[in-house]
């Protein structure tokens, strides 16, 4: 019997921790997720006010009808049971009853057609947009191409935050953030009460990028270009996800927008423009091994990391960097191909939208990191040449 208490009391202990950490890891997040959420995220667009409305509209015309059939049925059941001594009538068809069950159901249809068909229109309207931005989705990470408008020209990649994929990998969520798996290193900022016209497309496998907040979702799908749009009316952060199964790593791809004030992002442009000046590199540059070095190490930690890991092990089928065959090879080619253009029907994505340096960067870093003590260096140049194969 003691072996017993002590067994459960150590079940109620464990239990109770557990408890403890997932009433400490899950919080609400303004502009995301909420606990205990029963309802549609709090709208900050006039589209998901709509949206919302013809939720609650319908849900309400369901109910009643709904309500009003099986009352009349039940009542007519227990009413007119054989027990108290109901007994069938006999009659035909009523042409007045059939006029009325064929026109009341086809009114209530127009009344629910009309507004959701206006919303409908609504939504696709993606005329005289203020802004466009393309989201590409990529296994699995979202880029950003600010095409028109203010900040034409922009363009980075949105990749979750390393310290959140950390945790994951680790299994201990005990000191989860409130923005868990939903903090990234390279939010979209548009400005607030701005058109946002959003171009969706994908590089490898269907993505869908979706904003509950903004009342937007949109498939992103390979060699397809698809668009929505949003008017955010509230400063603040919003996030979503990709909501497309596309693979391990779908829930490693949040979606961050950053909803700032006009003067806030006119300031926002302005500072990514001179960091996007300092990152034009001559791709004619001879670099040396120790300055490619430390620029690859970043390149790696913001875009190889997640799969091939930290320690360049590799993971599962995601094959190792650390002995490679190819990464330890002397001709740089393959490697450098495999980096532009994917292998392995896409589970290595291609890394074309980085920069000459960034991919002779990382190329670098992987030959003469780890047990990888090459001493080989690439230069940009030699990505170049590679490009126009």
């Amino acid at each position: 019997m003691k072996s017993i208490s002590n067994k459960l009391a150590s079940l109620l202990l464990m239990a109770g921790a557990w408890l403890g950490s997932v009433a400490h890891a899950v919080q609400d997040l303004p502009g995301g997720p909420a606990v205990n959420q029963l309802n549609l995220a709090p709208p900050v667009t006039k589209i998901a006010e709509e949206q919302h409305f013809l939720h609650w509209m319908m849900l309400i015309i369901c109910t009643v009808i709904f309500i009003a059939v099986f009352s009349v049925m039940f009542y007519s059941i227990w009413k007119h049971r054989k027990c108290k001594g109901a007994k069938s009538a006999n009659f035909h068809e009523s042409v007045t009853v059939e006029v009325i069950w064929t026109i009341v159901p086809f009114i209530i249809v127009i009344l629910m057609a009309l507004p959701a068909t206006k919303v409908l229109v609504a939504q696709k309207d993606t005329t005289n947009a203020d802004l466009t931005i393309k989201a590409t989705g990529y296994q699995w990470k979202w880029g950003y191409d600010y095409l028109n408008g203010e900040g034409e020209g922009l363009a980075f990649i949105s990749t979750l935050d390393s310290n959140h994929r950390s945790m994951s990998d680790s299994g201990d969520v005990s000191q989860a953030p409130v923005d868990y798996l939903l903090k990234v290193d390279n939010p979209m900022v548009v400005p607030v009460g701005k058109k946002v016209r959003i171009i969706t497309t994908a590089n490898d496998v269907i993505h869908a990028f979706m904003v509950p907040a903004f009342g937007i979702k949109q498939d992103a799908i390979p060699g397809f270009v698809r668009d929505t749009w949003f008017r955010a009316e509230k400063v603040g952060d919003y996030y979503g996800q990709c909501a497309e199964l596309c693979g391990k790593e779908h829930a490693y791809m949040p979606i961050h927008v950053k909803v700032v004030s006009a003067q806030d992002y006119s300031a926002w442009v302005e500072d990514q423009k001179k960091k996007a000046a300092a990152k034009l590199d001559d791709p004619a540059k001879v670099w040396t091994l120790a300055d490619m070095l430390k620029r690859g190490e970043k390149v790696y930690a913001a875009n190889c990391a997640a799969c091939h890991q930290a320690n360049g092990k590799g993971a599962g089928p995601i094959k190792p960097l650390d002995g490679s065959a190819i990464v330890l090879d002397a001709d740089h080619a393959k490697q450098i191909q495999i980096l532009l253009n994917g292998a392995a029907n896409g589970a290595m994505p291609a890394w074309k939208q980085l920069s000459d340096t960034d991919i002779a960067a990382v190329t670098t870093y992987t030959k003469n990191t780890w047990s990888n003590k090459t001493g080989q260096l690439v230069q940009p140049a030699e990505v170049v040449a590679q490009r126009s194969k």
